[in-house]
């Protein structure tokens, strides 16, 4: 790789200014003007070449908004994009997330090209559990069924009887017409769906770094400055911080909470970039924002994202029969979610 490919466009000429002014006038509210033009050239470059190079950019909610609100073509929680990298018509797909999101693409669209911008883009959920720890559980349990986050590992998800999100984790569990259900691996996820069901609910030990953070104690401290304020909580924290949060939701319905209710005062207990990203869309509400970031999501940025369209780099491989298998676990939430 030669001086000249590692340069990325800088200059902030006329061109670049009428083409990305639209787009910057939508999060003039978040990012101070002093900034754009350091974001504004490499927008206007990624936004032509995939449009020539026929490729998709889906993107998390956690992303940044000169990410999430400049350079995608689908945006979304977990199961919007496990949905539409299945659907969509593009010969590339570059997944503006972590691992196990990119590889759900692939899974999804095993013909495509499934790229991601920095291929150290992990997560503390994935990580927490392996296929191997399935099989002993499996063992362990015969003939309970294995729910599974999305957050996960495709082998993960190649083990397991069906996937679900946190949007609809409870309807899934229920799905199953069973008195039991395996539930991995997230643990605060499984308490809290276990709080709202007869379903009797085994569980594993992993955490979401970013969600495990947040307190009951701190949500309160707000709450006593605050009078006014609506705490949205993602249910990846614990339930005491979900029994003091005013609603509970995956990023989507959070998201949907605001734009329907448009509070006066809110928190989202939840990644720093989702208050931003929500806030441009409901100018009219006050974000308070306990700040918890997500490392790997930020590991994902416009220079990598460039990077990725001109090098086609870091491509997303997963091994046939653990797409064929994978599948079945993730079709069969999505064909839960229709009924």
């Amino acid at each position: 790789m030669n001086i000249e490919e590692l340069t990325y466009p800088t200059e902030f000429s006329p061109e670049v200014k009428s083409a990305t002014d639209e787009l910057y006038k939508g999060i003039s509210k978040i990012i101070p003007e002093v900034e754009w033009p350091f974001h504004a050239p490499l927008v206007h470059e990624i936004n032509k070449l995939k449009k020539e190079k026929n490729i998709a950019i889906l993107t998390h909610n956690y992303q940044t908004p000169e990410i999430f609100h400049c350079v995608s073509d689908i945006v979304g929680d977990s199961l919007k994009l496990a949905y539409e990298a299945r659907d969509v018509e593009a010969d590339t797909i570059i997944v503006c997330g972590v691992h196990f999101m990119a590889e759900t693409a692939k899974i999804l669209s095993p013909e495509k090209n499934v790229l991601i911008p920095d291929n150290r883009a992990g997560c503390s959920l994935s990580e927490s559990i392996t296929a191997a720890d399935i099989r002993l559980l499996k063992q362990k349990y015969p003939g309970v069924p294995v729910v599974t986050y999305v957050n996960t590992s495709a082998e993960v998800k190649a083990e397991t009887d069906v996937c679900c999100t946190s949007g609809n984790a409870k309807h899934v569990v229920e799905s199953l017409g069973t008195d039991t259900v395996i539930f991995l691996p997230d643990e605060f996820l499984a308490q809290n769906i276990a709080a709202q069901t007869d379903v009797k609910i085994i569980s594993w030990k992993g955490r979401c770094e970013v969600h495990e953070r947040f307190t009951a104690a701190e949500i309160m401290s707000y709450k006593e400055q605050h009078k006014d304020i609506v705490v949205l909580a993602h249910p990846e924290c614990s339930p005491d911080v979900v029994a003091v949060s005013d609603y509970t939701g995956s990023t989507a319905g959070m998201s949907n909470y605001v734009k329907d209710n448009q509070p006066e005062r809110v928190i989202m207990v939840t990644e720093c970039s989702m208050s931003d990203n929500v806030a441009i869309e409901n100018p009219n509400v006050n974000f308070i924002r306990p700040c918890n970031l997500c490392a790997h999501m930020k590991r994902i940025s416009l220079k990598k994202i460039y990077d990725a369209i001109r090098f086609n780099q870091f491509q997303i491989e997963v091994e046939d029969q653990i797409i064929d298998r994978a599948r079945l676990a993730i079709d069969r939430m999505l064909e839960i979610g229709r009924k």
